[in-house]
């Protein structure tokens, strides 16, 4: 059963924390950032829910972000709804695709997964990419921020929206962990384990799996509908199996089955991104290298290294009758 140990609600903390600390005293390219890093955390901290805990590596995950983006721009664009509305949708969006996505796919595991959850991917962003209604390679715009002017919050402010962006984090974070502690979630991790014995004890793994992908692409959608009201500018770049691989590099950076290894993965992998790419745009091996290290040291990421260093008990002392005997 997943734990939320004082160390990871520290962990948390302190990550938001700082972010926060370093939006409100750094300029605008720092706000920006910290907005990137909030992006991509929603996003791992969905794909753990899958990959980490229910088995599920998804290479989908940038197309369910996609589909909530665009869903939540054509409500607002192109039919004039509200943004809150129009923002439920896109999430509302992302969650029937994830859970249609988990439910084909639930019968497959390992690289097949992987491969239909990839095809799921390419097939969205084609459909996005060849529709002229939606702009086609050349995306769309048109859209806003939410309008909080009325209770005096200008999201257009970077400081006030880089906030709204970790506060959307720790809301997902929070979410993803009551499910996780949840009857729901010990079952998934239960199928993850040993998916037959489940099966032999009556639980419909093919349908839990739909309802943890739906799960995780909920959350994934929030991450849509932030991404689009941050450039208020989408393409079917969002889409590109690319991104869906990046995000599972940053889980498995961080620390696969963590749920708050994955975000710290997310501050890192962006912060180097940014720092290394001043000096040369081979960023990519510098991450290449983290990466291996990582995964050569025990396979727990950076955070699940940590924490295993951390809680290590020490061995019992040998007593005097024991070693007599």
């Amino acid at each position: 059963m997943y734990k939320q140990t004082h160390l990871r609600s520290g962990a948390l903390i302190l990550t938001l924390a700082g972010l926060m600390a370093y939006a409100a005293m750094g300029g605008y390219y720092a706000n920006e950032i910290v907005i990137e890093i909030a992006i991509l955390g929603i996003m791992v901290i969905a794909l753990d829910i899958a990959a980490g805990f229910g088995g599920m590596v998804s290479l989908c995950h940038g197309a369910i972000m996609g589909v909530s983006a665009y869903v939540y721009a054509i409500m607002t664009a192109k039919f004039g709804w509200p943004n809150l509305p129009s923002a439920l949708m896109g999430v509302a969006a992302a969650a029937v695709f994830g859970t249609l996505v988990g439910y084909v796919t639930g019968r497959t595991a390992g690289i097949f997964f992987i491969m239909a959850t990839l095809a799921f991917g390419q097939m969205a962003h084609t459909l996005f990419f060849k529709s002229r209604w939606l702009g086609g390679d050349d995306g769309m715009g048109g859209f806003t921020r939410f309008d909080l002017s009325a209770v005096g919050i200008d999201m257009n402010d970077s400081v006030t929206f880089s906030a709204y962006a970790l506060l959307l984090v720790l809301c997902v974070y929070i979410a993803a962990a009551y499910v996780l502690r949840s009857g729901f979630g010990r079952t998934l991790e239960g199928i993850h384990g040993n998916e037959d014995r489940m099966k032999a004890l009556g639980v419909d793994t093919q349908l839990h799996k739909a309802r943890a992908m739906g799960f995780s692409a909920l959350l994934t959608g929030v991450a849509g509908v932030l991404a689009a009201q941050h450039v208020m500018y989408i393409s079917p770049e969002l889409l590109m199996w690319t991104v869906s691989g990046e995000v599972l590099i940053v889980v498995i950076l961080g620390g696969l089955g963590t749920l708050v290894g994955p975000l710290i993965g997310a501050v890192a992998f962006v912060l180097l991104k940014h720092e290394v790419s001043a000096y040369t745009a081979h960023w990519h091996i510098v991450i290449g290298a983290l990466l291996i290290v990582t995964v050569l040291a025990g396979g727990k990421g950076m955070f699940g290294t940590a924490e295993r260093l951390l809680t290590r008990r020490p061995a019992p002392a040998r007593t005097e009758e024991a070693a007599d005997a």
